[in-house]
């Protein structure tokens, strides 16, 4: 079965829309925001929004359906604790309402101990209807969470008895240190995330080259071919037999997701 592979849309003018431009796509899984993602405030969906969503992703055979946390969230400290809290429950609501089957939530700036708590009181008592929450990698740097696997690994093993899995940035990973871009340090970093998290709690990835450096900490995507990474980590990516069921998600601008989903689909065969 070849991976399913989509990008982030735009769900402006109603969620439903998201899985129309999705299709337009060529995309076979989708992401999408269900709220302004640098913005506290936030409505519910319609309800008739999200009956076509569901009935459009039938149609289209859109799996899975990927919602991305908002920018602001940190759980691991700082002033906007509480309403960290507050705004992923509401997340978590609103993905679950529209039937998605996955969450990402980048960890936050801080403390590990501080993000487990937090995390506990937003899923207090939450009814997961088959949602998941996946907690993503990122570029590293100062104290920011989830700079390496082994981090990851740390929040998800700390949460047990919460509905948990990981989310893995090819940019992030590669911004934090990992030699993604060779034959040995790719074989490496599957090595060690299947060592850390484990490949089974991984069913999204997020497919972005990166403008920066290896180890520079800098979280700038670039377009699947024009950064650091290039084609061929994708083709390794793509063509693991051991990642054939995740999820592949670009995150590039608008302007070259025609493309660069081309790209990924050529790459995958």
């Amino acid at each position: 079965m070849p991976p399913r592979i989509g990008t982030h849309v735009s769900s402006a003018g109603g969620v439903h829309l998201a899985a129309e431009r999705a299709h337009e796509l060529g995309c076979s899984t989708m992401q999408v925001f269900t709220a302004s993602p640098r913005q506290w405030k936030a409505s519910a969906p319609q309800p008739e929004a999200i009956a076509e969503l569901k009935r459009l992703r039938r149609s289209y055979k859109i799996q899975p359906l990927v919602v991305h946390a908002s920018y602001l969230i940190n759980l691991a400290g700082g002033p906007f604790r509480a309403r960290s809290i507050s705004a992923l429950r509401g997340e978590l609501e609103r993905a679950a309402a529209i039937g998605a089957e996955y969450l990402v939530l980048h960890p936050g700036s801080g403390e590990l101990r501080a993000c487990v708590e937090a995390l506990g009181e937003a899923c207090a008592d939450f009814q997961w209807n088959g949602l998941q929450l996946l907690i993503e990698n990122t570029a590293g740097g100062g104290n920011h969470l989830g700079g390496d696997f082994a981090a990851v690994a740390a929040i998800l093993d700390a949460c047990r008895d919460l509905k948990l899995g990981a989310c893995i940035d090819t940019c992030h990973a590669w911004a934090a240190g990992y030699d993604l871009a060779t034959d040995q340090g790719f074989t490496a970093a599957l090595r060690e995330l299947d060592q850390t998290i484990g490949l089974r709690r991984v069913p999204v990835f997020h497919a972005n080259d990166a403008k920066s450096g290896r180890g520079s900490h800098l979280d700038r995507h670039a377009h699947i071919g024009a950064g650091h990474l290039g084609t061929a980590t994708f083709a390794r990516l793509l063509r693991d037999r051991r990642l054939r069921t995740k999820a592949f998600i670009v995150e590039t601008p608008p302007d070259g997701q025609p493309r660069d989903l081309a790209t990924l689909l050529r790459l995958a065969q």
